[in-house]
């Protein structure tokens, strides 16, 4: 959620309880989701203590599977919005979708499942109705992958007092305290240089500890628990990677010195290209994150508890994407759906969506309007376009506030949404969310009818209210909008937490969605 306004010998494995499976083992851990039949027993699964995964995690146990264990795979496997995003597009191959290319004609066709990437940070999924006509309406889950974090700056080497340092940007609004004596790494994208004079674009994670932001012993800054931890965010949060190397000596003081003539360090560039397999050189562009190397795991005195980085807003993503591919994996699913369903995954909501990644673009827009037109090989009249947003609805997932146990009085009085109590639909009468009480009837139908929980926030009048990308993408396709999320704690923090149960019925509350939407919209006609 937006505010007002991440080839050296690999090190051996991180210390893990016995539980732990290791994020990057092979690609069927993270696809045995897409087996309705197989779930990951709670022997493998990923735990912050040793107690047993409770009866929600057992698929006999449930008359629905639960998606918790998935989601922690995708957690572990997307340190970065690019590595989200192509893990998403792995998973969506493997359930049998067809990727396409914004550059390409589109040859669409009822009952088809399709998808295409935009800066591999950004991502549109959608399964055609076989009774889909045009004009009739699209209906949408929208979420962002990415989350505040820390960014290499284009020139990140520097020295400080015989250290090499990393200089980094501050993207979004980070808890940026909770990034200090933290076991960093590095994980992004990088531009590779091939030697047949072509490009490649690649993706890399780093995954042992690389870099840390250490903070000042209480020895030396004795008034810290009586005035507050306010580092300085250009001096003080400059991550460490090693000590100054003898050739690489130098003045820290020389403002002419040989820091400023080489963007990164030597040695980050080595790390890199080793990791890669490629020779330093080759590299010629960058965009890296600073990531938290701790596992998302379960935790909690019942494991009842998801810690974890990103959860906003990737546990939206993961619900979202897993209600697609389960609502139209067989081909009877989709043989009496006259809408289209839809997922969208957008990149920089955590800094105003202003990108041709970001919602503020016209992405979504553009694929109705492709899809509308692949799909009308002849004339159905005027207006089509026009008459498919009409007839549209968009879920936009975003997470939302729970109930700080130690902060009670942060919350209105009569709107206190609370951990492992369902989905949250969020309310402002200045627009901060795009519910309305048509939009917010509509989806909490779905929720009675399949006997879901569903919680409502409304932030206090003496606070600021902070946004999604609901209201962004209501005003700019003028499409019907609910604006909700799954409660947590912690937001913005480089740790956060929410409840498990909240994920399974969030991703149950968005299946129903794309299953029975369009029936249920047909009961309530508004502009008579």
């Amino acid at each position: 959620m937006a505010l007002l306004r991440l080839h050296l010998p690999r090190p051996p494995p991180l210390p893990a309880h016995p539980n732990f499976r290791s994020p990057l083992a092979s690609s069927s851990s993270i696809s045995s989701w897409l087996q309705p039949t197989r779930l990951p027993s709670a022997s493998s699964r990923l735990l912050c203590s040793s107690h047993p995964a409770s009866p929600l995690d057992d698929a006999s146990s449930a008359a629905t599977p639960s998606i918790v264990a998935g989601l922690l795979d995708y957690l572990n496997e997307s340190w970065t919005h690019f590595h989200a995003t192509a893990e998403a597009k792995r998973q969506l191959l493997d359930a049998g979708f067809k990727l396409l290319s914004e550059s390409d004609d589109w040859d669409l066709q009822p009952g088809g499942r399709y998808f295409f990437t935009r800066n591999m940070s950004c991502l549109v999924a959608f399964a055609i109705g076989e009774k889909y006509r045009v004009g009739n309406g699209f209906n949408i889950i929208a979420a962002h992958t990415d989350s505040p974090c820390l960014k290499l700056k284009p020139r990140s080497a520097t020295f400080k007092s015989g250290h090499q340092m990393v200089n980094v940007h501050t993207y979004g609004s980070g808890l940026w305290h909770t990034w200090f004596d933290r076991d960093l790494t590095l994980a992004g994208r990088v531009i590779l240089k091939t030697a047949d004079g072509s490009f490649k674009h690649k993706l890399v994670k780093l995954t042992r500890p690389l870099i840390r932001v250490p903070t000042l012993a209480i020895h030396l800054n004795r008034t810290v628990n009586s005035d507050g931890f306010k580092p300085n965010l250009e001096t003080h949060l400059v991550p460490l990677l090693a000590t100054k190397h003898e050739e690489a000596t130098m003045n820290s003081d020389d403002k002419s010195s040989s820091s400023t003539k080489v963007a990164h360090h030597p040695l980050l560039l080595q790390i890199l290209s080793e990791e890669i397999g490629c020779e330093s050189d080759e590299i010629i562009g960058m965009e890296l994150n600073v990531c938290d190397t701790q596992p998302s795991c379960l935790g909690g005195g019942n494991n009842e508890f998801i810690y974890s980085g990103r959860l906003d807003n990737l546990a939206s993503c993961y619900c979202a994407l897993r209600s697609l591919v389960d609502s139209s994996k067989a081909a009877e699913q989709l043989s009496n759906e006259k809408a289209i369903r839809m997922v969208a995954m957008f990149d920089n909501e955590e800094v105003g969506s202003d990108s041709m990644q970001g919602a503020g673009a016209p992405t979504m827009f553009q694929a109705m309007r492709r899809i509308i037109d692949s799909l009308m090989h002849q004339s159905m009249g005027e207006g089509a376009l026009e008459r498919a947003i009409h007839s549209s609805f968009l879920v936009s997932a975003d997470m939302a506030h729970a109930l700080h146990p130690n902060y009670p009085d942060k919350h209105e009085e009569c709107h206190r949404p609370e951990l492992q109590k369902g989905l949250v639909i969020k309310h402002n009468a200045n627009q901060r969310y795009a519910t309305s009480a048509v939009t917010a009837f509509l989806f909490k139908e779905i929720a009675r009818i399949h006997n879901l929980p569903v919680q409502e926030f409304v932030v206090r009048n003496d606070m600021g209210c902070g946004s999604t990308i609901g209201p962004i993408l209501a005003s700019g396709v003028g499409i019907r909008t609910v604006d909700c999320g799954i409660p947590q704690l912690s937001m913005h923090s480089i740790r956060e937490m929410c409840g498990k149960e909240d994920v399974d019925t969030t991703y149950r509350h968005f299946k129903a969605f794309f299953e029975m939407f369009s029936d249920i919209d047909r009961k309530l006609n508004v502009d008579f």
